[in-house]
């Protein structure tokens, strides 16, 4: 299935494309002092080699702009600056060379300022994204609704945008960003209605794991399946590299980006299962991702149905008596000692990266099939089909059969 993205016009942030022609890209924020320069690189670094394409800082005194000049050099990706209250801070942050502003109209209101930020913005080819948030809303608007509505965010929004585009700057993206699940749904969908500009995606303040992660992901996960939303970001209380992962991690699930990081799947276990599940699968999970293992992986805890439910992923491991059955796309290629299972699911990952899911199907163990069939057949001798498959074609044969007397 594909998701049909709302149309928008196209902008880049230094080399990132954004909007409906290019693939939604990550955002995370930096957390240390923008002045200390080495330890914001080191941070933009690690933020950027865990998934995201676009990073965010605060530039909020003097020497954090003066610390932009060598940090927007020097970062592998696209810098943007975060601007609170001092719209001579914006301008500073041009200055020094960043690929974009992030603006709060709640907290920079006069309109002279916003429009000569815009100028040096539109002067230096770089984009403005107007960042309205429900914890930081004009007081004039919060009076008019009561309280930080869709309606008010929107409201806000278009205010800001109007500043801009009086004096022709276009080159804008925008975010509705709201604490509450439900108001920032509404609000970003509202915001999609009256304009066509892309849109920046975010649950604000969404708080620590695993609140957080659930929030955002609910969050952006229903818009972004709307075909709403061109950009990212997981706002969590915890390390931005954690950020980076959950954003890259649930685009890769969607399929709105290509993977390249382990989508590791696992049966929940049951009364059937002959090993440990949880612990085996953690233990996969632990061993691929220390390998930067870059495909979908199951775990599941019965030879019975496993090989066949996750016939999808691409490698899989089933665990029945003593035995795990290793799997390639529901086909089972070799069968291996229960101690043996996760060594094994990390050696053909690795090979499977290397040669291809072709190549490695044609190595696969000649024996292994049968050997597979002769362990489902134990043990469904010893445990019953779960499914009564036998019991049931017998009775569907039965039913379809008897003459109708009537």
């Amino acid at each position: 299935m594909k998701t049909n993205r709302r149309k928008t016009t196209q902008i880049h942030v230094g080399k990132v494309g954004v909007g409906s022609e290019f693939p939604i890209s990550v955002q995370s924020m930096t957390t240390t002092k923008t002045r200390d320069v080495e330890a914001t690189l080191t941070q933009i670094y690690e933020i950027a080699s865990n998934g995201a394409d676009i990073v965010r800082v605060t530039c909020n005194e003097v020497e954090a702009a003066e610390g932009l000049v060598e940090i927007t050099q020097r970062s592998p990706v696209p810098i943007i600056a975060d601007i609170h209250f001092q719209y001579k801070l914006a301008l500073a942050a041009i200055e020094a060379g960043v690929q974009g502003l992030r603006l709060n109209p709640g907290n920079i209101r006069k309109e002279s300022q916003i429009k000569e930020v815009a100028k040096a913005a539109l002067n230096a080819k770089i984009p403005i994204r107007i960042g309205v948030n429900g914890g930081s809303l004009d007081k004039d608007l919060l009076e008019k609704y009561g309280d930080s509505t869709p309606e008010a965010l929107v409201e806000s929004a278009i205010k800001e945008l109007r500043y801009l585009e009086d004096v022709d700057f276009n080159n804008i993206k925008i975010s509705v960003k709201h604490s509450n699940v439900p108001l920032m749904i509404e609000s970003y969908r509202l915001l999609a209605e009256k304009v066509n500009y892309p849109l920046h995606l975010g649950v604000t303040e969404a708080g620590p794991l695993p609140g957080g992660l659930i929030k955002s992901t609910a969050g952006i996960a229903t818009l972004l399946n709307e075909g709403i939303g061109d950009t990212i970001r997981f706002s969590l209380t915890t390390d931005p590299i954690e950020e980076a992962k959950s954003g890259r991690q649930l685009l890769e699930y969607l399929g709105l980006r290509e993977r390249n990081s382990l989508d590791l799947i696992a049966c929940p276990s049951c009364g059937r299962a002959e090993v440990d599940v949880i612990k085996i699968a953690e233990e996969a999970q632990n061993a691929l991702n220390n390998e930067n293992i870059p495909l979908q992986v199951a775990v599941m805890g019965c030879v019975v149905n496993g090989p066949g439910e996750a016939r999808s992923a691409d490698l899989g491991i089933a665990a029945g008596k003593n035995k795990g059955h290793l799997f390639i796309k529901g086909e089972v290629v070799k069968v291996v000692d229960e101690k043996e299972m996760v060594t094994s699911l990390l050696d053909e990952a690795k090979l499977i990266v290397e040669e291809g899911i072709e190549a490695r199907l044609a190595k696969a163990d000649k024996n292994a099939a049968e050997i597979a069939q002769n362990d489902v057949d134990d043990l469904l001798n010893s445990q019953g089909d779960i499914n009564n498959f036998l019991k049931r074609k017998k009775s569907v044969v039965e039913i379809t059969s008897n003459q109708d007397n009537d």
